[in-house]
């Protein structure tokens, strides 16, 4: 009862309770409340009595004494409380926790002067035992204070160099790319000084680099780390860390930059090898990742992966670049033999583990399942999954070849296979598993004629097959043949799958579209609108109007596993400071 009249701001009523129940028991938070009522009843007399009884019962707190200035401060008599607050810090003591309990009080009752105050004379008394650092610019930053809180932060790493990670966990949200520019730049102009008055004090650009990385600067980012590395004769330690976020962040142009610069250095470099490898899988990412490469482009990339190879010899250590080259000749180039034979000599590598030899054998499938040498490919599955029956590896093969049985129209001998790979202990093979199962399920259970999912199949097929323009004639002949088909939104969503893979992203959304305008009760109706909105926001830059796809993904589907991520994204769109 006291707490409702407290909420609802009838204090006279609230108070009649608190009284009672300090009365019993005469400690936070009843204390607290009623202390609070006292005041918002203005019966200042009364709350100075309370106040002064709890100072009498706990003198060793802090917070007591602090309440008796608030008691002052509110009845008027700003000197009166003027004096009791410096009077708390003029007793403080070599304590870290009374220090910490009094700086808290007065950061409770909205005094941060004097939190800063108590702070600084507790850095005093401990006498470089503990700075306050941390609590400082804390305080400084609700004061909006930038400047001295950047410059607490900095003087932390002067005096230990180890606490690099704290500062940058605590600037995470305050210095992201998202923040307040003007943060941003004081943190910026502040750190910049502490490097040009300390040029040997490294750890001031280690944190400058960090900076601009949260900031997505990532060529001032690699100005800077390059100059740490040459000071610091790191011989590439420090670069090809940094290639790693840029490749996480999709920069595949400045991972190249970074391993470029890298094997520069010389082929007697600790990282030359580990490098020139690397290398490739940027330029790899880069070319057929992002959807916009041309004929050009691919071949300047395999010549690189010749170069490479011929230089460094094939071996289990360069295998990794052999079965990349193969999937480019195949995928890409279009050029099965090479690829096949290419990935044949591979698994006969001497020294190579059973799991890498069966990864090629994985690859090896695809390649022959791509040119149409059906059989062959399951055969190479069926052997991975007999060499690794309890292992992700040998899931992996048997839904590739219970994917084959749906490719050739085998439903009844595919569905047994995927009912068994819903339980695979990796989770993506599950998902796939109990997608594929549902896609035939759903569209053959009810209906016995099974010639719309065939053709389907088919055009999953040629879509694999990279044989795009005849997948989508495939699938518009379903559309014209069996109007009205349960398989319809199924064929939208295959039309966006494959307008993205070649980057055609206004294509793909208008798919997408569809399919939530017509089908968003059906199966796919959670998926098209998440991946709708996650398309609007990071291809068509459009934020308002992913938000509001979120926003529907949240309202329409609360039960889908995407609703997590949803809120996330829509929060931080909304501007919310999302941790």
């Amino acid at each position: 009862m006291a707490a409702q009249y407290y909420h609802n701001k009838e204090y006279d009523k609230a108070i009649v309770y608190y009284e009672k129940l300090f009365q019993r028991q005469p400690l936070s938070p009843f204390y607290t409340y009623y202390l609070s009522c006292m005041i918002e009843l203005k019966d200042f007399k009364k709350a100075e009595k309370i106040v002064k009884r709890m100072i009498k019962t706990f003198p060793d707190s802090p917070s007591y004494q602090v309440d008796l200035g608030m008691v002052y401060r509110a009845g008027g008599d700003n000197g009166k409380a003027k004096g009791q607050f410096e009077n708390c810090i003029k007793k403080l003591e070599s304590n870290e926790e009374q220090i910490f309990g009094l700086a808290k009080a007065f950061i409770g009752i909205k005094e941060p002067d004097y939190a800063i105050e108590t702070y600084l004379k507790g850095r005093k008394l401990m006498k470089g035992f503990y700075t306050f650092s941390f609590e400082l610019a804390e305080v400084y930053g609700q004061k909006g204070d930038l400047v001295a809180m950047t410059n607490e932060y900095l003087d932390v790493l002067e005096v230990n160099e180890a606490y690099l990670q704290s500062v940058q966990n605590s600037l995470q949200l305050s210095f992201s790319k998202d923040a307040d520019a003007k943060k941003n730049e004081v943190f910026r102009t502040e750190l910049l000084k502490r490097i040009q008055k300390n040029p040997d004090k490294t750890i001031y650009s280690e944190l400058l680099i960090w900076m601009l990385l949260q900031q997505k600067e990532y060529d001032a980012a690699f100005t800077q780390a390059k100059a740490l590395d040459k000071r610091k004769k790191e011989e590439g330690t420090r670069i090809m860390a940094l290639a790693q976020v840029f490749i996480t962040n999709e920069s595949y142009d400045m991972a190249i930059k970074a391993y470029q610069y890298v094997i520069s250095k010389g082929a007697s470099g600790f990282y030359y090898v580990n490098a020139r490898i690397d290398l490739l899988g940027a330029m790899y990412k880069k070319v057929t990742f992002m959807n916009n490469y041309s004929q050009p482009e691919l071949d300047e990339l395999e010549k690189n992966y010749q170069a490479t190879i011929t230089e460094l010899g094939k071996s289990a250590n360069t295998v990794g670049l052999l079965k990349n080259l193969a999937h480019l000749q195949a995928f890409y180039q279009h050029r099965i033999e090479p690829a096949v034979n290419l990935l044949e000599e591979a698994i006969e590598l001497p020294g190579l583990s059973p799991g890498t030899q069966a990864e090629c054998k994985l690859e090896l499938g695809d390649i022959l399942l791509m040119s149409g040498d059906i059989w062959e490919a399951s055969l190479k599955f069926s052997q991975v999954e007999k060499s690794f029956k309890h292992d992700p590896l040998g899931q992996e093969a048997k839904f590739r070849n219970a994917r084959i049985s749906y490719y050739t129209g085998d439903f009844k001998w595919a569905q047994a296979q995927l009912d068994v790979l819903k339980g695979a202990t990796s989770k993506l093979i599950a998902n796939d598993a109990m997608d594929l199962s549902l896609l035939i399920t759903d569209n053959s259970t009810l209906d016995t004629n099974t010639v719309p999912l065939l053709m389907f199949a088919q055009a999953d097929l040629l879509a694999f097959q990279n044989k795009d323009a005849e997948a989508i004639a495939k699938l518009d002949s379903i559309e014209t043949m069996f109007k009205g088909h349960s398989l319809l939104d199924d064929i939208l969503f295959k039309k966006y799958q494959i307008a993205f893979r070649k980057g055609k992203y206004q294509e793909a959304a208008g798919f997408l579209q569809d399919l939530v305008a017509k089908y968003w009760f059906d199966v796919l109706g959670d998926d098209a609108t998440f991946l709708l909105a996650e398309l609007t926001e990071t291809k068509l830059n459009n934020a308002d109007k992913a938000k509001e796809l979120y926003e529907s993904v949240l309202t329409k589907f609360p039960g889908s596993l995407y609703v997590v991520e949803a809120r996330k994204r829509y929060r931080r769109l909304r501007g919310d400071l999302v941790n």
